[in-house]
């Protein structure tokens, strides 16, 4: 398999997939990763990357819900016609 374009946005898409699709209740939370165990920190200070990672996380999860099945859609029926 050749490192293309096509491969990269493939695995970027299964990589967005796997990241919108985390259940919160049984999985993020039992590690640690809920939106609740994050600390906010107090005015002026740094956020670390475990609370970077969780927001984006939520992010992810909130905001491209409904794009991602638009661009699944249209991978799915690029792969089914031209393989």
């Amino acid at each position: 398999m050749a490192f293309t374009l096509g491969a990269l946005y493939e695995a970027f898409l299964l990589f967005i997939n796997a990241v919108a699709i985390l259940n919160e209740q049984r999985f993020l939370s039992k590690i640690g990763w809920g939106t609740n165990e994050a600390n906010n920190p107090g005015f002026g200070q740094e956020k670390g990357v475990k609370h970077q990672i969780i927001n984006l996380i939520s992010s992810v999860r909130t905001l491209l819900r409904v794009p991602l099945i638009a661009l699944n859609a249209v991978t799915l029926a690029y792969l089914l016609v031209l393989g």
